[in-house]
């Protein structure tokens, strides 16, 4: 459907040389394709229009180098490629981070929340942990509780809280971590 023809040669010339209508066009024409493509890997709307709109500001931004471009569709995908790559690991380092910065801290890191586009992955391993870790992990994170207030409403000592938040916390970055990885890894095969 979306195959480079000749006549679309054309079309790419026209952008490479600063045609915005023309670029246009082929935005409109190559969207709907790269965001399904990408959305498959991502499995998160937000992040995927981040990518998609990053990846065509960056055909914008080198549209010269289309001039050498014969078949745009492996172009796009290698392009788009590289860039979700690049957005994945960024995303897992900000996650990383901001757990290492609240375990470090013994209490919610409330200047640095995850993006919204990490809440799924975030969710689906708190669905994971055992019944007691869940109960901790989202008064701590969710509520803002402290340690000593955990501690005291669920009747327990200060140590067990932070065992298991760091458990929880454990596991929600090894999950995050895996299906980042796994994505990274999905979008490398698809050249």
């Amino acid at each position: 459907m979306n195959k480079v023809y000749e006549a679309d040669e054309v079309l790419l010339e026209r952008v490479a040389h600063g045609d915005q209508a023309a670029f246009t066009q082929l935005f409109n024409a190559w969207y709907p394709y790269l965001d399904s493509h990408i959305f498959r890997v991502t499995g998160c709307k937000q992040l995927t229009e981040e990518i998609v709109q990053d990846v065509f500001l960056k055909i914008w931004h080198n549209r010269s180098a289309l001039l050498d471009v014969k078949q745009f569709k492996p172009y796009l995908l290698v392009v788009s490629r590289n860039h979700a790559i690049n957005a994945l690991q960024k995303k897992a380092r900000e996650f990383s981070a901001l757990e290492r910065y609240s375990i470090e801290n013994g209490q919610p890191a409330d200047a640095a929340e995850p993006d919204a586009d990490l809440y799924e992955l975030i969710d689906e391993a708190i669905d994971q942990l055992s019944p007691r870790q869940k109960e901790i992990y989202l008064l701590h994170r969710h509520q803002r509780f402290t340690y000593q207030q955990i501690a005291a409403q669920l009747n327990i000592s200060r140590e067990t809280v932070k065992t298991h938040l760091e458990t929880a916390t454990r596991h929600i970055s090894r999950h995050v971590q895996l299906k980042l990885t796994l994505a990274i890894t999905i979008i490398s095969l698809l050249k």
